[in-house]
């Protein structure tokens, strides 16, 4: 069979604005089709717009800087979880949710919000009064990536993107510290290096009006602050609260919202809480989208971690 190559592919569908008449036109499959026009758009960054209203257009933008990173949706899901904290050996009962929706929703976007990594052995926090044997470094990525790819296989075509969260970021300062820039640039000493699939930055602003980024305000109110000061909806992490709260002023509604996280609030990597009660659960974030605009954001929330169950749109899962 003759290669297609990129330029006849973009023009056929410039033609056909069409899967499927590109498909007969060039002597594709549809699948095949899909497949090249949304490789085309990442290499290319450009977008190839359809006229079949279940397809909505996805672009991404990703600066030299890597800071902001800007997504434009039409219509679709963005699923959002953080405050991984993976561990080896454990999986969650958010963390198996969050799978099964990554397969089920089929969602435009998954956006790990901060902190997958824990990075317990490099902690400020000194080991509790037992001395706790903690996870080397090389055992808590190791968990990363096994569960990171959990992930990805569950959504092959979703575009997967993690935004900086300060448990993440000890990886890079603690390297920095001990080694300086003398090992700048060699494969392994960014925490990047070891998730390829994954495009890193430090916030996310999709359709310029709802940022994802892992932290801004603290405290009770601070999910509250985010939505009024920032003047736009805004997705965080940190906390582990799980919550949404809406705010609506002369330029209509929008939502501040707390991701919580998707381990188990009870478990070792918070030991450092000294046995404090904690206003934290687990759970994930369902961003729809709707014509560019954030329809009201939806929770998952885990009900018994033990029990593997979840509560989702007024019906309860086990998983």
């Amino acid at each position: 069979m003759r290669k297609v190559t990129d330029e006849e592919f973009m023009a056929a569908w410039g033609r056909t604005l069409s899967a499927t008449e590109t498909a007969k036109l060039l002597g594709l499959n549809v699948r095949a089709v899909n497949s090249r026009r949304r490789s085309l758009e990442e290499r290319y960054g450009t977008i190839l717009p359809s006229n079949d209203s279940r397809s909505s257009s996805f672009n991404v933008t990703i600066p030299e800087n890597g800071v902001r990173v800007k997504f434009e949706l039409d219509s679709g899901v963005i699923l959002v979880g953080s405050d991984c904290h993976y561990w080896p050996g454990i999986i969650s009962t958010a963390h198996r949710a969050f799978v099964m929706f990554a397969k089920e929703m089929k969602p435009k976007a998954i956006v790990i919000n901060g902190d997958a990594f824990d990075g317990a052995t490099i902690s400020r926090h000194p080991p509790g009064g037992t001395w706790e044997a903690l996870p080397s470094v090389k055992q808590e990525l190791e968990a990363c990536q096994e569960r990171l790819s959990e992930i990805e296989a569950a959504s092959l075509n979703s575009k997967l993107h993690w935004t900086w969260g300060n448990h993440d970021a000890r990886f890079n300062a603690r390297l920095c510290a001990q080694v300086g820039d003398g090992f700048k640039g060699i494969m392994g000493m960014n925490l990047t290096d070891h998730f390829p699939r994954w495009k890193f930055s430090t916030s996310v602003m999709v359709n310029g009006n709802c940022m994802i980024k892992h932290r801004w305000h603290n405290g009770v109110h601070a999910i509250y602050n985010n939505a009024l000061k920032s003047g736009t909806s805004i997705v965080t992490g940190h906390l582990h609260s799980l919550k949404v709260t809406p705010w609506t002023d002369y330029n209509g509604t929008r939502y501040g919202v707390d991701t919580g996280s998707l381990a188990d609030v009870n478990g070792q990597q918070f030991s450092y809480s000294e046995d404090n009660p904690k206003n934290h659960r687990s759970g994930f974030a369902v961003l729809t989208f709707y014509k560019g605009k954030l329809l009201p954001p939806e929770l998952c929330e885990v009900l018994d971690e033990d029990a593997g169950e979840i509560y989702f749109r007024g019906c309860v899962f086990k998983v």
